[in-house]
C-alpha cells in the first residue's frame, strides 16, 4: 500500500526515482516507525503519515537543492537529510543534532539503507567547527530565521546559502533578518496530501 502511495506522490512532484531509491525511502519509513516505538523520535505515529509528513515533506525541496556539500542542522531522525541523501547519492550530507538517541538512529538507518554519502555528528550547532564549510546549510522546523542565521552564520562557505524549510511564515520574520543577510528566493511548496502551508526560504550573506 505504501509503495503505491509513494509512486503517486513522486508523480505529483515530478520526481523520477529508480526502484532502489524507492525501496530505501520505504525502508526508512519502516525503520523510523520501528525505532519510534521505543525512542520517541517523532510525534507522527502512523507510517502513512510519516511518508507524507517526513519523507515527502523533505523531498519537496529536491528541485531547489544546489551544491555538493550539504549540512542538515537540527536533523532529528535525519530529516530532511536522509531522504535527500537517498535522492542525491552524488551529494555529501552531514547531519547535525545534539541528542544522542537521534544520532544513534541516523547511524543505524544509514547502515541499514547502505548510504555512503551521509555523516552524522552529535554536537550543538553553535559549537560545531567543521574542517570544511558547506555549500548549503539547511534546516527544517528550526526556530526563527533570525535564530537560525545567528547560530549557523559560521557554517556556509564563501558561495554558500541557507535553506530554511518553514511552515507558516510570519511577515516580520523576514523583516527582522540582520542587515548582513538577504532573501534570495521565497517559495511556497506543495506537499502531496498535506493540507498545511510550507515555505522554502533561500538566504545568502550580503
Amino acid at each position: 500500500m505504501l509503495d503505491k502511495r509513494l509512486d503517486s506522490y513522486l508523480n505529483q512532484l515530478q520526481l523520477d526515482l529508480d526502484f532502489k531509491k524507492k525501496k530505501q525511502l520505504l525502508d526508512f519509513v519502516f525503520l523510523l516507525n520501528k525505532w519510534n516505538k521505543a525512542y520517541n523520535l517523532t510525534s507522527v505515529r502512523d507510517p502513512e503519515q510519516m511518508l507524507i509528513r517526513h519523507v515527502m515533506d523533505s523531498l519537496v525541496v529536491a528541485p531547489h537543492l544546489d551544491g555538493q556539500y550539504i549540512l542538515d542542522v537540527g536533523s532529528g531522525p535525519g530529516l530532511p537529510g536522509i531522504p535527500l541523501a537517498i535522492m542525491f547519492p552524488e551529494k555529501q550530507f552531514v547531519l547535525l543534532d545534539s541528542l544522542g538517541k537521534r544520532i544513534r538512529f541516523q547511524r543505524q538507518a544509514v547502515l541499514e539503507l547502505g548510504l555512503v554519502n551521509v555523516t552524522s555528528v552529535q554536537e550543538r550547532v553553535e559549537a560545531f567547527q567543521p574542517a570544511n564549510k558547506f555549500d548549503v546549510v539547511m534546516s527544517r522546523a528550526f526556530a526563527s530565521l533570525k535564530k537560525m542565521l545567528t547560530l549557523c552564520q559560521h557554517l556556509p562557505n564563501d558561495h554558500g546559502c541557507f535553506l530554511a524549510l518553514k511552515g507558516k511564515l510570519e511577515a516580520d520574520e523576514i523583516d527582522m533578518l540582520p542587515d548582513s543577510f538577504h532573501v534570495k528566493h521565497l517559495l511556497q511548496l506543495h506537499v502531496p496530501d498535506l493540507h498545511e502551508v510550507r515555505h522554502l526560504v533561500n538566504i545568502i550573506k550580503t
